[in-house]
């Protein structure tokens, strides 16, 4: 039977490791493993999964992860993979992002009768003497070492703070307390994360004569080379307030054609030989796969309901895809053509009246958010980016009015993919 590293590695997730011939072995029996999350925001966005999933998979395989909040170390500002400071958070402000962080890992693991583990780092950190710190652990770190790894290497050309310096040892920390207290032998994170979890692991071997591992996941990008989960608007988050339902799903159902099969072995659960079958298609096939793959990292973040809801919002608004029953027969995706219902394409009502004086085509987009201010819905509309109901707005003073309800409804739309509904009230509704 194959072992979670097995599955991992056959998945893409594995970049590196701090003893290859152990991995193995490592995980015949149940073994404890974490992995930190500073809680620099108020929400994970896609970038985050690739972690998230790895604690998923081994809560799967019997193993149990911890996700451990940094309430502490969020306090200092992890320099990894930066090129200037993290801006210093309050704690009240770590607290308020560490509590929506939680709630968002409870989708992804089981944290009821101790089968996974979610801690906060802020319970022992906030509470070290400085003195004794340096003396019991501060000795075991060589600062001619320090320098020379990756995560501060990069940052002595910009500048190095020395609050940002201590960050490796209380990373290191975390992981010495978690194999003390938790039986923890395995620390996880992205490749930026090298030289911290490296450092645990010598901890570890000097301070408690113990033996623990690292585990790498490789920085993900999309085959044109972008950053995952960046859009023009900005970061695709996963709190349905910052990136709803519906424009997380059209963020994944976008997906470059290269990028299908292995955004569907990172970012679902589906099985990899089904995955394996779907390599190599093209046009309206690989369209299916792009159906599905929406649809499941869909369900993973926000459920059933609301990826069944964007669903049928995509249905509407692009019309149906046939999909193949035969093609990843795991996915729970409705095979009929869902309409009507609660739709996730965000919708705005107006009375009937405002309509009859007609409304600028640039203040109303601006008004539903389809653009962040007049001037920028003036230049969208003049670039040939405005649509009424499918129909390009040749003006950006072209006035919207009762004419142009369809159905009770006008649709608008700005660009290629963004699209907003006004639902038009009567006036004997109104009255």
């Amino acid at each position: 039977m194959s072992s979670v590293f097995d599955i991992l590695k056959e998945r893409g997730f594995i970049e590196k490791t701090t003893d290859d011939e152990a991995m193995n072995s490592l995980f015949e029996r149940p073994v404890s493993c974490y992995i930190g999350f500073d809680p620099t925001a108020p929400s994970f966005h896609v970038g985050s999964l690739i972690p998230i999933m790895s604690l998923a998979y081994m809560e799967r395989y019997g193993h149990r992860p911890i996700a451990l909040i940094g309430g502490g170390t969020g306090l200092v500002g992890d320099p990894s993979g930066k090129t200037e400071m993290r801006k210093i958070l309050s704690l009240e402000e770590v607290d308020r992002n560490a509590a929506h962080l939680k709630k968002q890992l409870d989708r992804f693991l089981d944290f009821r009768n101790g089968k996974s583990l979610i801690l906060n780092n802020a319970d022992w950190l906030t509470g070290l003497l400085y003195i004794p710190f340096l003396r019991d652990v501060g000795r075991y770190f060589s600062v001619n070492r320090m320098l020379s790894m990756e995560t501060y290497k990069t940052r002595m050309e910009t500048g190095l703070n020395f609050i940002e310096f201590n960050y490796m040892i209380l990373q290191a920390y975390d992981f010495l307390y978690l194999f003390k207290t938790r039986n923890c032998v395995l620390q996880m994170g992205g490749s930026d994360q090298w030289g911290n979890i490296v450092a645990g692991v010598e901890l570890i071997r000097r301070a408690a004569h113990g033996k623990a591992y690292g585990i790498t996941f490789p920085l993900i990008t999309t085959s044109s080379g972008a950053k995952m989960g960046k859009t023009a608007k900005g970061a695709v988050w996963l709190d349905p307030e910052l990136t709803t339902p519906y424009e997380y799903y059209q963020y994944w159902i976008n997906t470059e054609d290269d990028d299908v099969a292995r955004f569907l072995s990172f970012f679902t659960f589906l099985p990899m030989e089904e995955i394996d079958d779907i390599k190599g298609l093209a046009g309206s096939d690989l369209n299916m796969a792009k159906t599905i793959l929406a649809f499941e990292a869909t369900k993973l973040v926000h459920g059933q309901i609301e990826a069944e809801r964007a669903f049928a919002a995509s249905v509407e608004m692009f019309g149906a895809r046939t999909l193949d029953p035969k093609m990843l027969p795991s996915s729970t995706i409705p095979r009929e053509t869902l309409r009507g219902g609660d739709s996730s394409v965000p919708t705005t009502t107006l009375s009937l009246d405002r309509l009859k004086e007609g409304i600028p085509a640039f203040k109303l987009f601006h008004e539903v958010s389809l653009t962040p201010s007049r001037g920028a819905a003036r230049r969208l509309i003049e670039q040939g980016g405005g649509y009424v109901n499918g129909e390009r707005i040749e003006a950006f003073e072209h006035l919207i009015t009762e004419r142009d309800v369809k159905n009770g409804e006008i649709l608008l739309r700005a660009g290629k993919k963004k699209y907003h509904r006004i639902r038009v009230r009567s006036i004997n509704h109104d009255t």
